[in-house]
């Protein structure tokens, strides 16, 4: 069955490349397609195009759609082109002519537009949880080991002291960043577009703000080509906003590699959390972390993705926007996936506490060392030279009980401020 049907059938390998994985994805979005239809028959009957009795028999058929969805019973067999043409069958067999009337004053295009928003929504609402749920454990973590120094780099030299406090708390508030960008992409979901039908509107005397209310939307895609155009802007979006939270990730995965190979030894993991190797009995690998920074590059990749398919399209559907989907649900289950595993390795991870015994880390003290010379009056470039000097002839001696007190530095973590900038954004 397919909506567009007008007594003709198309060849069958046309119709295979053109509905493509269409059936799959339509199955995470179908719960979606019959929250709006619900809401578009409650609006079709207000606005009187349909009877009362019939709007609640459509909602009522489409609750039970509903419950099947949930119990994973509701399928899309090949007979059907997308969710929306199996669930118009399944209103018609049910209701008859009345279920035929669910398409009224709107469009497929619409449909879809509407289903991938209330899902997007759902979805960004779940990461975010996902991503407070690890900020709080890195928190946590920062506040637990504050006290441990660790060896701080730049261009992969020994370079300052650092702690795993700083360490920890610095990937809790690139998060915060993070989720700007995910607020950012809510909002953008956060408009209603049903009722702008192929992307033109109709001579329907429609209330659409009945359904704005209905469904959740916080306003209404007022302009009804607007309305079209925000396909793949939206995936786009959010797309970014999950590609900020991945560049996170995978810049802590490969912290974390480095960190636990025999070379650094700054922490460790339990070997449940390891995978060994087939030849070297001795190998405690960190595959999941490697493939989280994997996934997480690949997930940065897709807004360039969507681009590449939506770029110099002209106002109006093209059917290339049916690929956008196909992107950016996986790309979603990913980053969860990620998020999750991240916080639940995380939760075991075991911190040395002597990495600076060893002397190769004095020189990490020089700066500290010659800002003393500085706070006794001595010039900071006089200073530079003679710490230069001193190192340059062996004669260097390392001022360990280091006092660092400004905001965000290693004796003052800010940890409080930090979680409250999180807290606003969450919250709101």
């Amino acid at each position: 069955m397919k909506l567009w049907d007008k007594g003709f059938s198309t060849d069958k390998k046309i119709d295979h490349f053109t509905v493509g994985n269409d059936r799959e994805l339509d199955l995470v979005l179908a719960k979606y397609d019959v929250i709006a239809s619900k809401a578009h028959a409650k609006m079709l009957g207000k606005v009187g195009l349909i009877s009362e009795k019939e709007a609640q028999d459509l909602v009522k058929a489409l609750d039970g759609i509903s419950k099947d969805i949930e119990k994973g019973k509701f399928t899309i067999e090949d007979d059907f082109e997308d969710m929306h043409s199996k669930i118009e069958f399944l209103l018609t067999e049910t209701l008859g002519d009345t279920g035929k009337k669910i398409h009224t004053a709107r469009s497929r295009n619409d449909q879809v537009l509407v289903a991938i928003q209330l899902y997007l929504k759902d979805e960004l609402k779940e990461i975010k949880d996902q991503v407070k749920v690890l900020f709080d454990l890195l928190l946590k973590l920062a506040e637990k080991h504050k006290s441990i120094l660790l060896p701080g780099y730049t261009h992969l030299q020994i370079a300052m002291p650092s702690s795993f406090g700083l360490w920890f708390s610095a990937y809790a508030e690139s998060l915060v960043d993070d989720i700007y960008f995910v607020q950012a992409a809510y909002k953008i979901a956060d408009q209603n577009p049903l009722g702008s039908a192929a992307g033109y509107g109709s001579s329907f005397p429609i209330d659409r703000s009945f359904t704005t209310a209905e469904m959740g939307f916080e306003t209404l895609k007022f302009n009804v080509v607007a309305a079209q155009m925000g396909r793949g802007k939206v995936e786009k979006a959010t797309a970014f906003g999950l590609s900020g939270i991945a560049g996170t990730l995978s810049k802590l995965a490969m912290d974390i590699c480095l960190y636990m190979s025999q070379n650094f030894d700054f922490i460790s993991f339990p070997n449940e959390l390891t995978t060994g190797s087939s030849i070297m009995p001795h190998k405690k690998n960190p595959d999941v972390f490697e493939l989280i920074r994997a996934k997480c590059n690949k997930i940065q990749s897709v807004p360039n993705q969507l681009t590449l398919i939506t770029n110099n399209l002209p106002s109006g559907y093209h059917r290339d926007l049916q690929l956008v989907k196909e992107v950016i649900v996986p790309v979603i289950q990913d980053m969860k996936a990620c998020l999750e595993l991240m916080a639940f390795s995380l939760k075991e991870i075991k911190v040395n506490t002597t990495i600076l015994d060893d002397p190769k880390y004095d020189y990490l003290f020089s700066v500290d060392t010659l800002n003393e010379m500085v706070k006794h009056g001595m010039p900071f470039r006089d200073a530079y030279k003679t710490m230069g000097k001193a190192i340059e002839n062996g004669n260097f001696k390392p001022k360990k009980d280091i006092d660092h007190t400004h905001e965000g530095s290693l004796g003052n973590l800010c940890l409080e401020e930090i979680g409250a900038k999180m807290e606003r954004q969450y919250g709101s």
